[in-house]
C-alpha cells in the first residue's frame, strides 16, 4: 500500500510535538545549558563590537585619543577569540544535543518497528518505514540543531542591537518597532503554509523511498520482462511530484525573506533620513552615527535568519509528526502470563475463524486435533487459508475468533516469548540475512551456541559438505538474503537454522520445493529425522509428499472439508483424492 493512498496526515498542535520531543532533549541538559550560555556571549560580543565603532570614531580617530588607540586592538583580538571560542561551544554541543536525539529516535523507532503486529506489515512498505527512519529522523534535527542555534543566537543578537540603538539614540530606535507587526504577519502566513507543504513533502519521499526499494528488489522480474523504461518513468513521476513541492517550499521560504528584508529596508531608509537631520542639528555626533547604522543593518541578518527558522521549524515538525506517528502505532499484544519451557505438542484447533477483512473470512470454523509427536499435513488449493492458519500459533495475528489450546492452555495465555520459542519454522521463502553462514544457522540462539553445535545442524541438515567448499566455510558472507547461494542452499541453512533451534513444534511450509531432485532426497531424510519425537505440521502442495503423514486436514473455502490419512482420503473418493489423482496424472505427463 503506497503512502499516497494513505489518509492525509493530520496536522497537529506544535507545542505537543514539541513537549515530545522534549522529552529526548532533557536528557542532555548539561550539553544544552553549555550551548545556551555559549551562544548568548557569542550574541552579546557581536552586539559588543557593533558599539565598539562610536568610541572607536569619536575617542580614537576624532578625539585622538592615544590610549584608547592603543588598547583598541586588544580588545579587538580578545573579543573574537572569544567570539570564536563561544561560536565553537555553542555549535558543537547544540550539535551534539541533536545528533543524539536523532540516534534516540531511530533506536526507539526500530525497537518500535520490532513489536509492531503482522497486520501493521500488511498495510505498510519498507519504503515508508525507511522515509521515517532516514528522512523524517534527520528532519528533526532542524526543530532540534539549527533552529535552536539560530532562535538563541538570533535573538540575543537583536536584543544586543536594540540595546546598542536606545543607548545612543532612543528616539531613532523607536521607528523601528513600526515594522514588528508587519514582520510578524508574514512570518506568520509563510509559516503555516510550509508547514503543509512540508507534510506533503514527507508523503513524496515515502513514495519515491518506496519506488527506489521495490525496483532493486525486484531488478531480475524488471530486467526480465523489459521494464526498465517503465520503472523509469514511474520514478520519474515521483522524483517531479517532490521537486515541485520543494520548490513551493523554496518559493515561499524566499518571499518571506525578501519581504521581511524590504520592510526592514524601508524602516531603516526612513530612520536614516531622520538620522541625518539630527546631525545637522548636531545632536548625534560621528561615532554614533556610524555606530546606529551598522547596528540597523547588523539587524537585517537576524531578522532572516528568524524568518528562515520558521521555515526549517515547521519542517522539522513534520517530520516529528510522522515520527511521533509511527511510534504511536499500538504494539502486539502480549497479555500472556503463562510461562512454558517446552510444550509436548499437543494442539486443540477449537472454532477457528480469522479475517483480514471484516467481510472475508479466511478460516472459518475450524476444527481439529495434533496429538504430540504426530505429522499433520495442510493440504488445499492457494488461498485456502494454510499458511495463515500457521501463522496464528505464534499469534502473528491475535485478532481470530475461537481458539487454540496448547497443551490444554489458550494460545492466548502464555507470554509470546515462551509462546515463539516452541516453533521452528522452514518455509518456501527462505529469509537470509547479510551475514555468515555460520550467524545465519545460530539466529535465534544468540551467544549461547558453539561452532561444534553449529557444523552438527549443518551436517544434519545435509547442508556441511557445501558449505566446507565456499571460501571461508562457515564465516562466508552469503550477501543480501543468500543471494550468493543456489535456492538449494538457502534451503538447507534454513532447515539447519530449524535443527539447531531443536522446538518442540515444526512448521514446514513448502520446504523442499526450492530443492532439485537429489537435494531433496537428502533433505527428506534429514526432515524425517527432524520431526522424530516433534509436534509437526507440513504445508504441502505436492500431495506425494505427505503421504506418510499421521494426518492430512484438506482445506477449501476457508473450511475443513475433509480429514483423515493418506488411504483414509483416497478410499472416500473425495476432494483430497480426485487432487490426489490430478497432481499424479500431471507427475505423469511431464515425466
Amino acid at each position: 500500500m503506497s503512502q499516497s493512498k494513505k489518509p492525509p496526515v493530520q496536522l497537529t498542535n506544535a507545542l505537543v510535538i514539541y513537549s515530545r520531543l522534549f522529552v529526548y532533549i532533557r536528557r542532555y541538559w548539561f550539553s544544552l545549558m553549555i550551548a545556551v550560555v555559549a551562544s548568548i556571549i557569542y550574541s552579546g560580543i557581536d552586539a559588543w563590537f557593533v558599539y565598539f565603532l562610536k568610541p572607536l570614531l569619536d575617542e580614537g580617530l576624532v578625539k585622538k585619543n592615544h590610549h584608547f588607540l592603543q588598547w583598541a586592538p586588544i580588545m579587538v583580538l580578545v573579543a573574537f577569540f572569544m567570539r570564536g571560542l563561544t561560536s565553537f561551544f555553542s555549535n558543537y554541543n547544540i550539535a551534539s544535543v541533536s545528533r543524539n536525539v536523532i540516534a534516540n529516535l531511530r533506536q526507539d523507532l526500530f525497537k518500535h518497528l520490532q513489536r509492531l503486529p503482522a497486520s501493521f506489515y500488511d498495510h505498510s512498505t519498507s519504503g515508508q518505514m525507511l522515509s521515517v527512519i532516514l528522512y523524517s529522523v534527520e528532519q528533526v534535527a532542524n526543530a532540534s540543531a539549527d533552529v535552536l542555534t539560530t532562535a538563541i543566537q538570533s535573538t540575543f543578537l537583536i536584543i544586543g542591537l536594540l540595546f546598542v540603538m536606545f543607548n545612543i539614540s532612543w528616539k531613532l530606535s523607536l521607528l523601528y518597532f513600526i515594522i514588528i507587526p508587519l514582520i510578524t504577519a508574514v512570518m506568520r502566513y509563510t509559516s503555516l503554509r510550509v508547514r503543509r507543504l512540508s507534510l506533503s513533502i514527507q508523503e513524496s519521499m515515502a513514495n519515491l523511498t518506496h519506488r527506489v526499494e521495490e525496483n532493486l528488489e525486484g531488478y531480475k522480474v524488471v530486467r526480465a520482462f523489459g521494464g526498465q523504461q517503465f520503472e523509469a518513468d514511474k520514478f520519474d513521476k515521483v522524483v517531479r511530484v517532490n521537486r515541485q513541492r520543494e520548490m513551493k517550499v523554496v518559493a515561499a521560504r524566499s518571499w518571506s525573506v525578501s519581504t521581511v528584508q524590504l520592510i526592514a529596508a524601508i524602516a531603516l531608509s526612513v530612520t536614516l533620513y531622520v538620522a541625518t537631520l539630527d546631525i545637522a542639528d548636531s545632536i548625534l555626533l560621528a561615532g554614533g552615527f556610524v555606530s546606529l547604522v551598522a547596528a540597523m543593518l547588523a539587524l537585517l541578518k537576524p531578522m532572516k535568519d528568524l524568518t528562515s527558522m520558521q521555515n526549517k521549524l515547521y519542517r522539522g515538525i513534520a517530520g516529528a509528526q510522522t515520527v511521533f506517528d509511527l511510534l504511536d502505532v499500538k504494539p502486539e499484544e502480549d497479555n500472556g502470563t503463562e510461562s512454558l519451557q517446552r510444550a509436548s505438542g499437543e494442539m486443540i484447533f477449537s472454532h477457528l475463524g480469522f479475517s483480514y477483512e471484516a467481510d472475508k473470512p479466511v478460516l472459518a470454523d475450524i476444527n481439529f486435533v495434533v496429538e504430540p509427536g504426530q505429522v499433520v499435513a495442510l493440504v488445499g488449493r492457494s488461498g485456502s487459508g494454510k499458511s495463515t492458519l500457521v501463522s496464528l500459533l505464534p499469534r502473528f495475528y491475535n485478532q481470530f475468533t475461537g481458539d487454540i489450546l496448547l497443551d490444554g492452555k489458550s494460545i492466548r495465555d502464555y507470554r509470546l516469548a515462551d509462546l515463539r520459542n516452541q516453533f521452528a519454522l522452514v518455509s518456501q521463502n527462505v529469509t537470509l540475512f547479510n551475514d555468515t553462514v555460520a550467524h545465519n544457522i545460530a539466529y535465534g540462539r544468540f551467544g549461547e551456541v558453539s561452532e561444534t553445535e553449529i557444523i552438527a545442524a549443518a551436517k544434519a541438515a545435509h547442508a556441511f559438505k557445501f558449505i566446507e567448499e565456499l571460501p571461508n566455510g562457515l564465516q562466508t558472507i552469503v550477501g543480501e538474503n543468500g543471494v550468493l547461494l543456489s535456492g538449494g542452499q538457502r534451503q538447507r541453512i534454513a532447515i539447519a537454522r530449524a535443527i539447531l533451534k531443536n522446538a518442540p513444534i515444526l512448521i514446514l511450509d513448502e520446504a523442499t520445493s526450492a530443492l532439485d531432485t537429489e537435494s531433496e532426497r537428502f533433505i527428506q531424510s534429514a526432515l524425517e529425522e527432524l520431526m522424530r519425537h516433534r509436534t509437526t505440521l507440513v504445508i504441502a502442495h505436492r500431495l506425494s509428499t505427505v503421504e506418510h503423514a499421521d494426518k492430512i486436514i484438506v482445506l477449501d473455502n476457508s473450511r475443513v472439508v475433509e480429514m483423515g490419512n493418506h488411504a483414509e482420503l483416497l478410499e472416500k473418493n473425495g476432494y483430497y483424492a480426485k487432487l490426489y489423482h490430478l497432481q499424479f496424472k500431471e507427475e505423469t505427463i511431464h515425466a
